[in-house]
C-alpha cells in the first residue's frame, strides 16, 4: 500500500503542517496503542522529545491519543533517542515514542516508534499503524483510561548505560573534547558522560530555547566545531545531531571523519579481538568505496542495504552482524544499543585513542576514500525519474562509470528532493555524471 505518514524514519514533516500536528500525533497515539494491547498486563509507552518549540504540542497530543485507548504514558522529556529505545525495553513498555526531526531545523518535527524490544519497528508494523490511522478506534472505558507519568531519572539511566559500554579500565583523563550538542536532546546528557569518565569536557551547543536546534551547530554544521577544536587544542570533537543518535567526529587538525572511518575503525578493532559478528559490516549503498576496498582486503566483507538505518538494522539482525551504520553517522552497535548512538559511538572512537595512545587523525584515517560527489535537486510532484531524458542521462553515466565506480540515485525519504551520487577513481569524470544527470533531473521536475 502506498504510505501518506511514514518515510524510511518515521513520520516526518514541518511542525503544525498538513501532515504533522496535533490531530496527526493523536492517531498515531490512538492507532499505535491498539496495534500494541496485546496480552492482559497492564499496558505503558515511553515517550521522549528533543528540544524542538512544537515537541510539547505533539507530546501533549500523543498522550491523549495513547491514555484515550487504555496505555499508560512515561514522560523523559528531553532525551536521545536511543534513550527511549533504551527505556522501552528496561521498563517492559509495549512501545516507545521519540518525538524528533533529527539532523532538520526547529520548524519541522517527527515521530519515531520503538517496539517493546527496543528496535524501531517493521515495515508491516508501520503500515498496520498507518491504515489504523484512517480509522475511528474503539475508546477505553472511563475506568480504564490510561495514566500518564513524567519520570526524573531518565537522563542518569542514560548516562549510566552509555558508560557500561567502554570496557572499566579505560577512562578518559587528560583528554580534552568539544562536545557540540547542537542544542538538541543531548544537551546534559552528553556532556555529563564524559566528564564522568574523566575528561575535560568543551560543551558547545548546549543552550536550546525551542528555535535554535541544529542552528549552525551539530553534525550537518561543523564550522563551529572544527574552529572550536582548534582554538582549545582539543584532542577530539564530537559533533552530535538534534536526537543524537548520529556522530561525525573532528579530529585534532580540525578535519572532520564521517561515519566510514567511525565504521572502519570499529569494525577492524572487533575484528582484532575475535569480536565481531558476521565476517564484516553492515553499511548503505551511500558508504564510500574506499570502506569496501579495505574491509575486503582485511577479509571482511561490506553488506549494502537501503538507505536508512533501519535497513541498515534489518540486514545486521538476518545476518548476525554487529557493526553497521551509514555514512551520515548514525552507528549501530549492536553489542551495546538497539538503534544508532552517536555518544556509545563516540566513546568507542575515544576508547581506540587511550588504548593506543595514538591521535585522533592517527587513529580514524584508516582508508583514502574515492572521489565522491552528492547532490540534491528538489522537485515538487511527480516522478522525474521515470523521464525519458533522466533515464537515459542514468544509462550515460552508468556507462561512465561500468568496472571503475557506482552510481546510487534516490529519492529521499524525508525530503521532495531527487539524491545523485556518483563515486570512482577519476573524480572530473564522476563530477561530470552527478552534473549531467541533476541537469536532467532539474529539467524533468519544471
Amino acid at each position: 500500500m502506498g504510505r501518506e505518514y511514514f518515510g524510511t524514519d518515521g513520520i516526518r514533516g514541518r511542525a503544525n503542517g498538513r501532515l504533522l500536528n496535533a490531530a496527526t500525533a493523536m492517531k498515531v497515539g490512538q492507532a499505535a496503542g491498539r496495534h500494541f494491547l496485546r496480552g492482559a498486563h497492564k499496558h505503558r509507552v515511553v515517550i521522549g522529545k528533543d528540544t524542538r518549540l512544537s515537541g510539547y504540542m505533539m507530546e501533549t497530543a500523543l498522550v491523549a491519543g495513547f491514555t484515550s485507548v487504555g496505555m499508560d504514558v512515561i514522560m523523559t522529556g528531553p532525551l536521545p533517542t536511543p534513550a527511549v529505545a533504551l527505556l522501552a525495553r528496561e521498563m517492559r513498555a509495549d512501545l516507545g515514542v521519540m518525538i524528533s526531526a533529527s539532523h532538520n531545523l526547529f520548524a519541522d518535527n517527527g515521530i519515531k516508534l520503538f517496539g517493546p524490544d527496543g528496535f524501531k519497528l517493521s515495515d508491516a508494523d508501520e503500515e498496520a499503524i498507518e491504515a489504523a490511522m484512517a480509522r475511528d478506534q474503539p475508546l477505553a472505558d472511563g475506568e480504564a483510561i490510561g495514566r500518564a507519568r513524567r519520570i526524573e531519572d531518565a537522563r542518569g539511566r542514560y548516562i549510566h548505560a552509555i558508560k557500561q559500554s567502554l570496557p572499566s579500565s579505560v577512562r578518559l583523563d587528560g583528554l580534552r573534547i568539544v562536545v557540540d550538542c547542537a542544542h538538541g536532546a543531548a544537551y546534559t546528557v552528553a556532556p555529563t558522560a564524559f566528564w564522568e569518565l574523566g575528561a575535560e569536557v568543551i560543551p558547545i551547543g548546549v543552550s536550546p530555547d525551542g528555535l535554535n536546534i541544529n542552528d549552525g551547530v551539530g553534525s550537518t554544521a561543523l564550522a563551529a566545531i572544527r574552529q572550536r577544536v582548534i582554538a582549545e587544542k582539543a584532542d577530539l570533537g564530537i559533533a552530535l545531531d538534534g536526537d543524537a543518535d548520529r556522530l561525525i567526529v573532528i579530529d585534532e587538525r580540525g578535519v572532520a571523519v564521517d561515519g566510514d572511518q567511525i565504521m572502519a575503525l570499529i569494525g577492524l578493532r572487533l575484528a582484532e579481538a575475535g569480536t565481531l559478528r558476521g565476517g564484516g559490516v553492515v553499511a548503505t549503498v551511500m558508504s564510500n568505496l574506499g570502506l569496501e576496498r579495505l574491509l575486503n582486503a582485511r577479509g571482511l566483507d561490506l553488506v549494502r542495504t537501503k538507505v536508512g538505518d533501519r535497513y541498515v538494522l534489518e540486514a545486521m539482525r538476518s545476518g548476525g552482524y554487529n557493526v553497521g551504520g551509514e555514512q551520515s553517522g548514525h552507528m549501530i552497535l549492536l553489542d551495546h544499543a538497539t538503534t544508532g548512538d552517536g555518544c556509545i559511538a563516540a566513546l568507542q572512537v575515544l576508547a581506540a585513542m587511550v588504548q593506543s595512545g595514538r591521535r585522533a587523525s592517527e587513529v580514524l584515517q584508516l582508508f583514502d576514500p574515492v572521489p565522491q560527489v552528492l547532490k540534491n535537486v528538489t522537485f515538487s510532484g511527480g516522478d522525474p525519474l521515470q523521464d525519458e531524458q533522466v533515464r537515459a542521462a542514468i544509462a550515460e553515466g552508468e556507462s561512465a562509470l561500468a568496472g571503475r565506480g557506482r552510481l546510487v540515485i534516490r529519492k529521499s525519504g524525508t525530503e521532495p528532493k531527487i539524491r545523485v551520487m556518483a563515486e570512482g577513481d577519476d573524480a572530473r569524470g564522476v563530477e561530470q555524471v552527478v552534473d549531467a544527470i541533476c541537469a536532467a533531473v532539474s529539467e524533468a521536475a519544471g
